[in-house]
């Protein structure tokens, strides 16, 4: 179509039939992606007359215009912001797609508008940190999700310690959290306690492939923000710290021996714990937890980085799940898979538990 015919088409915008309207603008667009080149002026003039014809349109119209202009690199700034601000069923592709909006204009939509519109920002090729941000804030737990899965996502690090706070808590998002490439370590290792088994094995592989320097970095950020309180403690922890002490002292403290504690059942629960906790150099509260919980692929974790032997895991296995009817095929089961553990990714591991030990030490 011939650049002469715009200043036609702009006269007809003030029609008022609205089916000559809906032919108009289908017109005035085939124009726009018809026209090689276009002056400043021209651009902001097709702006605004696009803008002008379709408010007044049924959403299906502004609907098929947000599709046509969606990815369009130089579509109309004050059209496509007007699109992105438009209902959701309009507005969703102009969001997730049109590099025509910037910065300040997607912080626009996030604050103001709902669910919808926070999805499709989310899923966008790039979104910026400041905007993540507020995704994060605003969203509800679909739309982190959604963020989440996308790693062109930039997010800061105090919105990834509330985004996995928030993940810990939905097993919906134990999936998004832990396969998101850019969340940091510590966090990640966060997630070990609350996410099934398959997803226990991927992070103890992230952890096997982690960089030393990142690793590092990774356990500053985290004893950071690590809480110094976890909770009570039992009763005849202080009798039993010392007797443990005692042994310690007369090398008498083996692995042997938390066997014996582990055999003498409730008696020696809180000597078993104390035991795991020095010959792992973890936090008292992690031992418990893993012990309490039956985390026997956590335990096993701090049984490798131990160099403990296989048949030693296993017992402590067994004794563990001595109320499950099935409990020596379980153990065994376990049993394999710390045959498969490397020391290394378990040690890795174990430097993330030891965090909450070096705050209270602190």
């Amino acid at each position: 179509m011939a650049p002469s015919r715009l200043p036609e088409l702009i006269a007809l915008a003030q029609e008022e039939s609205s089916e000559k309207r809906r032919a108009l603008l289908r017109e005035l667009t085939g124009h726009f992606f018809g026209t090689a080149e276009r002056t400043d002026a021209e651009q902001v003039l097709f702006g605004d007359v696009l803008g002008k014809l379709t408010a007044d349109m049924e959403i299906a119209v502004r609907a098929e215009l947000a599709e046509r202009f969606a990815t369009a690199p130089d579509a109309p700034h004050n059209l496509i912001r007007r699109l992105a601000n438009d209902e959701a069923a309009v507005a969703t592709a102009v969001l997730a797609h049109s590099p025509v909006l910037t910065e300040e204009d997607l912080l626009g939509v996030v604050r103001r508008h709902g669910q919808d519109h926070l999805r499709a920002v989310s899923t966008r090729t790039s979104v910026p940190e400041a905007v993540s941000d507020v995704i994060v804030e605003r969203g509800d737990d679909h739309t982190l999700g959604t963020l989440l899965r996308n790693d062109g996502a930039r997010l800061s690090r105090a919105a990834s310690e509330t985004a996995v706070e928030r993940a810990r808590a939905n097993p919906d998002l134990h999936e998004a959290a832990v396969e998101r490439a850019s969340l940091p370590p510590d966090l990640l290792n966060d997630m070990y306690f609350v996410v099934e088994a398959r997803l226990r094995t991927r992070i103890l592989e992230q952890n096997a492939r982690m960089d030393p320097a990142l690793l590092e970095a990774a356990l500053a950020a985290g004893r950071a923000r690590v809480a110094t309180g976890d909770g009570a403690l039992p009763a005849d922890y202080a009798e039993c710290r010392a007797y443990i002490e005692e042994l310690d002292a007369a090398d008498q403290l083996t692995p042997q021996m938390l066997a014996r504690f582990l055999r003498s059942g409730a008696s020696g629960r809180t000597s078993f714990l104390i035991a795991l906790a020095e010959l792992a150099d973890i936090d008292f509260h992690t031992a418990r937890q893993i012990v309490e919980r039956r985390e026997l692929d956590a335990l096993a974790v701090v049984c490798k980085a131990a160099d403990l032997d296989r048949a030693l895991f296993l017992t402590y296995a067994v004794v563990l799940l001595n109320d499950d009817g099935d409990a020596m095929a379980k153990a065994h089961s376990y049993a394999r898979m710390y045959a498969e553990l490397t020391r290394d990714a378990a040690l890795r591991t174990l430097r993330f538990w030891r965090m909450l030990r070096s705050a209270h030490a602190a």
